[in-house]
């Protein structure tokens, strides 16, 4: 069994929410850390309707527990009157819940009581490759961030199908967020060729045939369903005219290479090198989630030629993704215009598929993808 790198601080007094997208692994890990837990599934179907009907039924079951006990509610923004019923049990009778749940789009559209701040919020992300004994990063590029769909690289094809079906259903249809599903799930092809990129709203919606609106509203389902998120520009303080606009990055890059229908990614190839992109995202995103939650993320940009990939907090590191075995002058531009207008930049760092770290004459490193995964979780970016 993989060990997982995030921490839930809880001594059993303290309520926590748990997000993460459909199959990260949520519920194992909470398995793992409260086995003796008295756990609700509201996945479960009967399970579903009990709840739904009657809310306090809750209050009831956990009073006639023989003692008091962690209750861990799984999905839990299927029913959110039941938080209602959490809020009181924490309350009156002290009692620690995990709410684990893969969206709280439901819960913030219906004001659903989020608990008003009793309860620590946690997120768990896909696989980081720091997690895995042996990784082999082009089969993550390959497969992606869930542990099942990596763990299982010769039947990704069939779940990687099984998951965006599963997706539309269960969290698009079933929770009524759009009204046209075909529409949506032409969106979401559409949406995978801007993986890693500015995103223009009016292209999109003139290829799915929709309005830009309607795209904007599609893109804003995919970040409360937590399968992708936005990387804004860096604007503090800018020294020239710069990109304004955010880019959007998908949570797993296996349901990228699903939905765009990329063949194997092959090293040296355009699809491996966009994948590799969101890799490194995919990582400083989860060590954010786990490690250094106040950290922030964004990009710069003022040319298509040059940018820079990710800019840590404020210019502590700016980092480049380039999936190459070879790092020269061309993929070093970017960085070194930055320190043009930001000669504070802390570390310049480029990601790469070098074989060993090396560091250039103006102080760019170049690290190994391997060597960057050490760094990143062991506090040294």
């Amino acid at each position: 069994m993989l060990k997982r790198l995030l921490k839930i601080q809880t001594s059993g007094q303290e309520s926590f929410f748990l997000w993460g997208a459909r199959q990260t692994g949520k519920s194992t890990l909470l398995k793992e850390r409260f086995p003796d837990a008295f756990r609700i599934n509201l996945l479960e179907s009967d399970t579903f309707a009990r709840y739904a009907t009657h809310p306090r039924h809750l209050r009831d079951e956990i009073r006639a527990l023989p003692a008091k006990k962690m209750v861990i509610i799984d999905e839990v923004q299927k029913v959110p009157a039941l938080l209602d019923e959490v809020h009181l049990l924490i309350e009156d009778q002290g009692i620690c819940f995990g709410l684990c749940g893969s969206s709280a789009r439901k819960l913030r559209r219906g004001h659903a009581n989020l608990l008003g701040g009793r309860a620590l919020r946690y997120e768990l992300t896909g696989l980081s490759g720091f997690e895995i004994p042996e990784f082999n990063l082009t089969q993550m590029l390959n497969t992606g961030y869930l542990p099942r769909h990596y763990l299982n690289p010769d039947r990704v094809n069939e779940y990687l199908n099984s998951y965006v079906s599963d997706y539309l259903r269960e969290e698009i249809a079933a929770e009524g967020l759009v009204r046209n599903l075909p529409g949506f799930s032409n969106f979401l092809e559409a949406a995978a060729l801007s993986d890693a990129e500015v995103v223009n709203f009016s292209t999109i919606a003139r290829d799915v045939g929709v309005s830009s609106q309607t795209v904007k509203d599609h893109f804003e389902i995919l970040t409360d369903t937590l399968l992708g998120a936005w990387l804004p520009a860096w604007r503090k303080r800018p020294k020239r005219k710069t990109v304004a606009s955010p880019k959007f990055y998908f949570d797993d890059v296996g349901v990228v290479n699903h939905l765009a229908k990329r063949r194997f990614l092959e090293p040296k190839s355009f699809d491996y090198g966009k994948a590799f992109e969101n890799w490194v995202f995919h990582e400083l995103k989860a060590w954010m989630a786990y490690k250094s939650r106040s950290s922030e993320l964004s990009y710069w940009r003022i040319s298509d030629k040059v940018e820079v990939d990710f800019i840590l907090d404020d210019m502590r590191a700016a980092i480049e993704a380039k999936a190459s075995n070879n790092i020269h002058a061309d993929h070093l531009k970017g960085l070194r215009e930055l320190v043009k207008d930001y000669p504070s930049v802390q570390k310049r760092i480029v990601v790469s598929l070098e074989p060993r770290a090396r560091k250039t004459e103006d102080g760019i490193m170049v690290l190994p993808a391997a060597e960057f995964l050490v760094q990143l979780w062991n506090g040294e970016i």
